[in-house]
């Protein structure tokens, strides 16, 4: 099967646990971002690659929202107020710059919970809502007949071959042969890879960043949230769903 145009970085933000919910923080989000890979390529890396080798003199450091947020290392020198102010004023221009389609999937799991006797999965679910989603993407930039291939970072033991990663490949392959409760049929033309933390994929990173601020901005609407006005302009297009491609559930 020839290659798609597009490729897609997925990352979470939250757990899918159902057996104790944080209270501040009761939603998963699952996020896919979808990249031209001629966009990915030409423009995307090398921007972001430029900006390691500004702050940190390589391009080997891994972005990761948590310990960036949390000034941890690597970034412990944004523990300097000026610096950091500096170091997310360019990262932010660099997201808001990046030609990306993000597809969100918020699941409330306290309602979740408490609306179904047996409830799904957290993820499993997140998963089938963001997959519907892509493929429409897909099917309206002409990718019939044409491979796109999903990258998930690892969650737990060796790639791919985890406790965790194993139970999110099957879950995929049973999406994919429409062997899910709640989908309407199966799918084509996707494929999908796990792949270590460590292997400092651009397209993990910037997923990373946006997941979290969008699940900030559902707890917390009100709040200022520069980095989700942001995130909230790339979300897939209304023209297929309402709320402009985020799928909110329950």
């Amino acid at each position: 099967m020839e290659f798609g145009d597009y490729i897609v970085y997925v990352d979470e933000s939250g757990d899918h646990n159902l057996a104790t919910v944080n209270p501040e923080y009761p939603v998963f989000v699952l996020a896919f971002c979808v990249f031209r890979k001629a966009d990915y390529v030409n423009l995307v890396c090398p921007r972001v690659q430029a900006f390691k080798l500004e702050w940190f003199g390589h391009d080997a450091c891994v972005l990761h929202e948590r310990e960036i947020r949390k000034d941890l290392a690597p970034f412990d020198f944004l523990k300097s107020r000026e610096l950091k102010g500096k170091f997310l004023d360019q990262l932010t221009s660099i997201i808001d710059d990046t030609p990306m389609t993000i597809i969100p999937t918020i699941i409330h799991k306290d309602r979740h919970k408490s609306r179904y006797a047996d409830p799904d999965n957290p993820y499993h679910l997140a998963l089938l809502f963001c997959m519907e989603r892509l493929a429409r993407f897909l099917d309206a930039r002409d990718q019939n007949g044409k491979m796109t291939h999903i990258i998930f970072e690892q969650r737990g033991g060796k790639a791919g071959g985890g406790d965790e990663d194993r139970t999110l490949e099957l879950e995929f392959r049973r999406i994919m042969d429409g062997q899910h409760y709640l989908a309407r049929q199966g799918f084509s033309g996707l494929e999908m890879e796990i792949i270590p933390k460590a292997s400092n994929s651009i397209g993990l990173q910037l997923a990373d960043l946006v997941a979290r601020p969008i699940g900030i901005n559902r707890m917390r609407p009100m709040q200022p949230n520069r980095s989700f006005d942001i995130i909230k302009t790339k979300f897939m297009g209304s023209e297929f769903f309402p709320m402009s491609g985020m799928k909110v559930f329950p």
